[in-house]
């Protein structure tokens, strides 16, 4: 593996809770190819607010991503826990689509020293959802994981979400609501 694979590792351990070895294999191929991307290093994510929309955050966009994963994989077993059988749920799939979600800021943004990010020439362009949904389709990630991307955020307001996107959906936006950001 390589030396940025171990530190994507090291930084976001949620990849280990993707039991189906390709599976985490191709989810941490389309971080590597966001950091490569976008121009980033894994050190500079420490330094990077989740949100540009949320003045005076605090909250890195690692720990949102950790979160969001986090919040993702204790609703599916609560859910698992009272309904079982009653409600089929992918916990590899949800968990992949947690850390899949958001990789595209990698390219929508760009690293900032003051800031730690700034919006870049491509999220003139695409939002963070559309080039979610590219980087794991490069990797050949399943459509169920493309589709917790593409549908999480306002884009996908109008589409059918999966189980496992309103999973994903509903913890992403109590982690920004939170913290004060809109929609």
């Amino acid at each position: 593996m390589s030396e940025v694979y171990d530190q994507l590792n090291e930084l976001i351990p949620e990849f280990n809770e993707i039991q189906d070895e390709q599976l985490r294999e191709k989810t941490i191929a389309a971080w590597v190819d966001g950091l490569q991307r976008g121009g980033w290093t894994p050190q500079q994510l420490t330094k990077f607010p989740f949100s540009l929309l949320i003045e005076g955050l605090e909250i890195s966009f690692l720990e949102h991503i950790r979160a969001t994963a986090k919040m993702s994989a204790s609703i599916h077993d609560t859910l698992k826990e009272h309904y079982g059988d009653k409600l089929s749920l992918n916990r590899d799939y949800l968990i992949a689509g947690a850390l899949l979600a958001d990789v595209g800021k990698l390219m929508e943004y760009q690293p900032d020293d003051v800031k730690g990010a700034r919006k870049a020439e491509h999220g003139n362009y695409l939002r963070h959802p559309f080039s979610s949904v590219g980087l794991g389709w490069v990797q050949g990630l399943p459509d169920e994981v493309l589709h917790i991307a593409a549908v999480h955020s306002k884009e996908g307001k109008e589409f059918r979400r999966s189980p496992e996107a309103i999973i994903f959906h509903h913890a992403d936006f109590v982690d920004f609501q939170i913290f004060g950001g809109g929609y």
